[in-house]
């Protein structure tokens, strides 16, 4: 089951959290997956973790927000494996803080990683997806992490919110446009809930902050309790619905979005 033997798949913001846990757990599922990141120590690190687990990663230097840079990404991933059969586009940023705090700088580069990086992973790697689709069953996959940011509102920082949203609907919308000119490229994203990695730390002490204090660990347990399952999230809870809607087994899945958030959005 969701075994990805065979593909090739190129990850954004692969370096740690998310996109670290799904590099891993693609490549124990048979994949060469490329790690992608602007983080490139980090980055490599995965990657070679990968290796020494004798599994088939590759490090690529990847600015999200730069053509260039997806280009040379995509380029560098069909030049050593031959193919992309795989986009999970994983990077993005939290900004936690008040929209009218923020300033149009703040937004810039908020929608530059968040928005921008989507669409330009999308765009540019589409041919090379396209290709692959033609020699499998089920076609090609692109993965976007979105948030349940996304699809309810958040009070404490509504343009993550809004650029979530963007990406929401960008799924569904690409999704019918590669279905109608017949690329065979899935589209789904995934909206996590809060998740214990390195951007969860970040959101819990800006919301301290903006409640006027420093206690970053009464922020969490504010958090958790909102989760009915009881706990909060892992990267491996997403990796592992990454991995499921970038294989086969969800060959009849696009312009759908998968809720991972312990039954937060359900209340």
């Amino acid at each position: 089951m969701n075994r990805l033997d065979g593909k090739v798949a190129l990850i954004s913001g692969a370096a740690r959290g998310i996109g670290a846990a799904t590099a891993r757990l693609m490549a124990e599922a048979g994949a060469k997956v490329v790690v992608a990141d602007i983080l490139q120590e980090r980055a490599r690190q995965t990657a070679d973790e990968i290796t020494a687990a004798d599994g088939k990663g590759l490090f690529v230097p990847l600015d999200v927000t730069s053509e260039t840079s997806w280009t040379a990404a995509v380029a560098a991933t069909t030049r050593q494996f031959g193919q992309l059969d795989i986009l999970v586009n994983n990077a993005g940023m939290f900004l936690g803080r008040d929209f009218e705090e923020a300033t149009l700088e703040d937004w810039n580069r908020l929608v530059a990683i968040n928005m921008t990086g989507v669409f330009l992973g999308t765009k540019l790697s589409a041919p090379a997806l396209r290709e692959s689709a033609k020699k499998s069953k089920h076609g090609s996959a692109i993965v976007n992490l979105a948030s349940i940011a996304g699809l309810v509102g958040s009070q404490l920082d509504p343009l993550y919110s809004m650029t979530k949203g963007g990406v929401t609907l960008f799924t569904k919308s690409t999704a019918l446009a590669f279905a109608r000119k017949g690329y065979r490229i899935r589209v789904n994203s995934i909206h996590p809930g809060v998740i214990e990695t390195d951007m969860g730390a970040q959101t819990f002490a800006a919301r301290a902050g903006q409640l006027g204090s420093n206690d970053v660990e009464t922020a969490r347990n504010t958090a958790l309790k909102q989760h009915p399952i009881g706990r909060l999230g892992v990267a491996d809870d997403i990796a592992r619905g990454i991995v499921f809607l970038a294989s086969d087994d969800a060959g009849f899945m696009t312009g759908s979005g998968m809720v991972v958030d312990g039954g937060l959005t359900a209340q």
